[in-house]
């Protein structure tokens, strides 16, 4: 015993010697490599531990010898570099150990706590190792030595609590864990520090828990703890995610009264807030606070914003946003380009999805299952269903497992065909999988065998829903009552209706405009103004569809001035009179009800009602309302289609003068009028505002031909290439919201 004992420090000896006296020689050590003890090499740092230099020299060598180099010498090794403030280096040996070796917890900690005394250590060494378990996603072992150390007499540290808070969240552990967790912190007595409370009010933010995350954030104001930026960007993010951007905004004020200046983070947060609630008008001013920081957009920029223009329907804008983002070198995400794919298909472009899904694979970005699902969709809703089939095929052969909400799209797919039989035999093969249809997937079915007039089908499968626990909703009531009115079977559809309404399901203005128009189409226009009564009392304001369909049934009546009317009934509980004004009428109206206003606008227009409509128009104005881009489309379309270029031309000027883009329709309209009524000057100037203000690099050649056709009088090819341009998303379609100068 002895003898090996004189044998390890002998060895060690020499390579001490070796070390002080040949410094720069370290390759000198290898003489001794072949019987190095792990005894010595603990000998050696103990006497080297005052030694940084000699310490790192002898680590340096002992790194690439594992066989002498074990868990003993490592972690005198830690408690050294740790007493040097090496932490960095500490925590990298800590997570080797861990890793490399795989030794439990308890006798990692047990080495640690036997030679913590040798080497003179401080607690910190306790908080590095639970920080290093915790970045390996132990988040249990990290717990065990946490409760070890406490179980010894050590307190481990703030950063200790703030790793374990961390991988909690991180590790998805119930956040009663972190709450109780927290309770021990306090009663420990340790002070909270502003990454604590930045932790916790991101990891209950991204739990969904947003009122237990304002409880913190409120709490550190409260102890004195002040919110570094960190802290604003997480409750800001929330915040937009949520929906509140107006709290965002005020957030970032207090920030610059606190003298913190938002950084790209807290822009982009707030962009992706106005982008999901659909304020896109409101995104080109926050650019432009953002230029004047000096704050350059990023790539998540970019992709924020490409998806809020997708999301709108605003394709044009997306694609000079994703043109310039290339540019740059910033490359779109799977995100981005999913959104884009869905946007074409939306717009029933589908050669320009799948452009867009090749340009993904090209740059080496993996579609998702997301993405698969958007564009087999596309290819189901157009009946393109072998496509749509191959593309599912080709999702499976990619590694993705398709979700209930791809196989829906094929199954709708079929539905919308008329192939019911193979639409079932596709939730047989779903259930096979082992996967459960849900009410989406029973609904769809429900809703094939009423749109091809199998109503006894429908009605036999309305029933086995139930028995399979899915009882009618409002989505199944509407197909079936759909499905009667189709077949002039009104009597039933009200039974129905009925039905639908004592069990506590609210019919929507899709069900309403459907009994509506079931009546209008019998001629029975009394009954049908009696729902659309019923229909506002309810609360539910009809949209443009529930206004055709009612002009529609009463033209044939030949009661175009009892149309003017009773359409106006929504704003009073009492008859319209005769001497009652449209302008009194709207006077009424609240702004809640403004859309629908434009809907009734828009139903004058598509009935060639342009007078009715124009009354509107200036009511709407007298009342002081903001007209907005969807009120100059419609009646300069309106216009148009009543032959009246010249109204539609002023209101085109009036619309462009206030900063908006007319959509593609209505453009067209204007230029194809303006040629047959031979009005040449007005003529160009439009077609210059329309291909001024598309910038896109692949409308080059589209331009070029429209100029060129204009010139040699081949309206024709113009209107023809303009519509082209219009469905790949070259022609701009909204306002204009420039990230570039």
């Amino acid at each position: 015993m002895q003898t090996s004992c004189r044998h390890h420090l002998s060895l060690a000896e020499k390579a001490y010697t070796l070390l002080k006296h040949f410094p720069l020689h370290p390759h000198l050590l290898e003489s001794l490599s072949s019987h190095f003890t792990s005894e010595a090499a603990s000998h050696l740092l103990l006497q080297v531990q005052t030694s940084r230099s000699l310490t790192l020299k002898f680590l340096s060598w002992a790194h690439h010898h594992p066989s002498f180099f074990t868990l003993l010498p490592k972690t005198l090794a830690i408690h050294i570099l740790t007493k040097f403030h090496l932490f960095k280096s500490a925590q990298c040996l800590v997570e080797e150990l861990i890793t490399a070796e795989n030794p439990s917890c308890f006798s990692v900690y047990d080495s640690i706590k036997s030679t913590y005394t040798l080497c003179n250590s401080a607690s910190s060494v306790i908080d590095l190792l639970i920080k290093s378990y915790c970045q390996l996603k132990f988040s249990q072992k990290a717990l065990d030595v946490f409760h070890l150390a406490k179980s010894h007499g050590f307190m481990p540290g703030v950063l200790s609590y703030n790793s374990i808070f961390d991988a909690m969240f991180r590790s998805g552990m119930p956040q009663s864990c972190a709450l109780d967790f927290y309770s021990e912190m306090v009663k420990d007595g340790v002070t909270f520090n502003v990454y604590t409370y930045n932790i916790m009010i991101r990891g209950y933010s991204a739990g969904g828990r947003f009122g237990q995350a304002l409880e913190f954030f409120v709490e550190m104001e409260r102890k004195g703890c002040l919110p570094n930026v960190a802290t604003y960007n997480t409750v800001i993010d929330a915040y937009s995610k949520l929906g509140k951007i107006d709290e965002a905004f005020k957030l970032v004020q207090t920030m610059s009264k606190r003298n913190l200046r938002p950084n790209l983070i807290t822009y982009n947060a707030i962009l992706n807030g106005l982008c999901r609630d659909g304020r896109m008008k409101e995104t080109g001013l926050l650019l432009a606070e953002m230029a004047s920081e000096g704050l350059a957009p990023d790539r998540v920029t970019y992709n924020t914003l490409v998806n809020g223009y997708c999301r709108e329907g605003n394709i044009h804008q997306a694609l000079v946003l994703h043109e310039e983002m290339v540019q740059k070198g910033m490359e779109p995400n799977v995100v981005t380009y999913t959104s884009l794919i869905s946007s074409m298909c939306k717009a029933g472009n589908l050669h320009r999805a799948k452009e867009f899904f090749n340009h993904m694979c090209e740059r080496d970005l993996s579609p998702n299952e997301v993405t698969y699902t958007t564009l087999i969709d596309g290819y189901c809703k157009q009946g393109f269903l072998h496509e749509a089939w191959n593309l599912l095929q080709e999702m499976i052969e990619s590694g993705l497992t398709p979700s209930i909400v791809t196989y829906n799209a094929i199954i709708k797919g079929f539905c919308i065909s008329g192939k019911m039989e193979q639409a079932l035999e596709i939730v047989g093969e779903m259930e096979m999988k082992g996967m459960e249809p849900d009410m989406f997937t029973y609904g769809t079915i429900l809703s094939g065998y009423c749109r091809n007039a199998k109503l006894d089908e429908a009605f036999c499968f309305s029933k086995s829903m139930g028995d399979k626990g899915f009882p009618m909703d409002n989505v199944a009531y509407c197909s079936l009552i759909q499905g009667l009115c189709e077949q002039r079977k009104l009597s039933k559809a009200r039974d129905l209706f009925k039905n639908m309404m004592s069990l506590g399901l609210q019919p929507d203005e899709f069900t309403y405009t459907t009994m509506i128009n079931g009546y209008c189409k019998e001629g029975d226009v009394k009954e049908a103004l009696q729902l659309h009564d019923e229909m506002l009392q309810r609360g539910i304001l009809p949209d443009v569809v529930t206004y055709n369909v009612l002009l529609n049934g009463l033209s044939k009546q030949a009661r175009t001035k009892e149309a003017m009317q009773l359409l106006f009934k929504l704003y009073y509980e009492q008859p319209v009179a005769d001497e009652i004004t449209y302008a009194t009428l709207i006077g009424h109206c609240g702004s809640a009800e403004f859309k629908s206003t434009v809907s009734l606008m828009k139903g004058f227009c598509m009935k060639g009602l342009m007078e009715e409509a124009s009354r509107v128009l200036e009511s709407i104005i007298k009342r002081g309302w903001t007209l907005n881009d969807s009120v100059y489309n419609v009646m300069i379309h309106g216009y148009c289609k009543g032959g009246n270029v010249r109204k539609a031309l002023k209101l085109y000027k009036e619309m462009v003068a206030a900063g908006f883009v007319p959509n593609t329709v209505c453009v067209i309209a204007l230029v194809k009028e303006l040629s047959y009524e031979g009005m040449s000057e007005e003529l160009s100037l439009v077609l210059q505002n329309v291909l001024g203000d598309c910038v896109l690099t692949e409308a080059e050649a589209a331009k070029v031909l429209v100029e060129i056709n204009h010139r040699e009088g081949n309206m024709e090819a113009v209107l023809n290439v303009l519509n082209e341009m219009a469905n790949d998303g070259l022609l701009p379609n909204s306002e204009k919201t420039a990230i570039s100068g």
